[in-house]
């Protein structure tokens, strides 16, 4: 981390003053221990001691997890971008399993209600783990601006749809104004895969005044045909600007980079969403600092 991204978050980062008990350590030397712990995806206890006590990299984690310092990091961040008009509204939306690893998983694994995600800071009944054909994984949704820079990123079970989760992401959107203004929570358009093309995410859309830029599937078109005047018109959609989806793809290969993320080591989805929400914030403090 170059001193000038250090000066971006360290404002935003909480400090010792008027805590009891010891000081802080070097605030900046635990944040890299944080990032190098997800990048290399080593256990807490083998981060070189270069970064310091893993006991105090680990709780100095867990607490920005638990108080939303990471998220107000990652908001803060948004807006700058936005105010020096960085932000590509043209949102694509997508999702990608990342495999448990067996210190991940509880004894017992529940059937999660998605409503229980609405929280970001709010820890799933069920660890945001499920079962699917490849055993035990978790789900990373984003949505990413036009460029594939994350904007909102949420966790869940690896065997629950994609298109549930859809509402309570684009919920999730909230950039404030730097100066007058409410924050901005919709973007231009939304891209997704024939996995969002369903009458309510397009009816969702609609109401919010959000262009539905998704591909519909061959058996919906064939139902619609089907039943003739009473399937309704065609969707609307632009071919061109669907090739702009790819970008989500690509930043979850970013994402992935990261083999503390690629595979799932933490217990809990609290934790390791921070993780998740650490890499994108790596990602905006290098194009805010370039």
């Amino acid at each position: 981390m170059t001193d000038e991204q250090w000066s971006l978050i360290e404002p935003i980062l909480p400090t010792s003053d008027g805590c009891r008990g010891r000081p802080f350590r070097n605030n900046r030397r635990v944040v890299e221990g944080i990032v190098y712990r997800y990048r290399t995806g080593v256990a807490w206890r083998d981060v070189p001691a270069d970064f310091g006590p893993w006991q105090t990299i680990w709780k100095r984690h867990r607490r920005y997890a638990g108080d939303g310092t990471w998220d107000k990091i990652l908001t803060t961040l948004l807006a700058r971008a936005d105010a020096n008009g960085l932000v590509d509204w043209t949102a694509s939306v997508d999702s990608t399993i990342c495999r448990a690893h067996q210190h991940a998983p509880t004894s017992r694994v529940t059937q999660g209600d998605l409503s229980n995600y609405t929280n970001l800071l709010h820890e799933p009944a069920d660890h945001a783990l499920g079962r699917s054909r490849g055993g035990l994984g978790t789900k990373i949704h984003q949505l990413a601006d036009g460029h594939g820079r994350p904007l909102v990123l949420l966790i869940g079970p690896g065997q629950a749809g994609d298109s549930p989760m859809f509402p309570i992401l684009t919920n999730a959107l909230s950039v404030p104004r730097i100066g007058p203004g409410r924050a901005r929570t919709r973007p231009d358009a939304v891209l997704g895969d024939k996995a969002y093309s369903s009458r309510a995410i397009r009816t969702h859309l609609r109401s919010r005044g959000i262009e539905a830029v998704i591909a519909e599937p061959d058996d919906q078109k064939r139902h619609r045909l089907r039943r003739g005047s009473r399937g309704g018109r065609p969707v609307g959609f632009d071919p061109e600007k669907y090739k702009g989806r790819n970008v989500v793809e690509r930043s979850f290969a970013t994402i992935k980079q990261w083999r503390g993320l690629a595979t799932r080591y933490d217990k809990l989805a609290l934790t390791y969403r921070a993780g998740v929400v650490l890499s994108a914030v790596c990602t905006w403090l290098r194009h805010l600092t370039k």
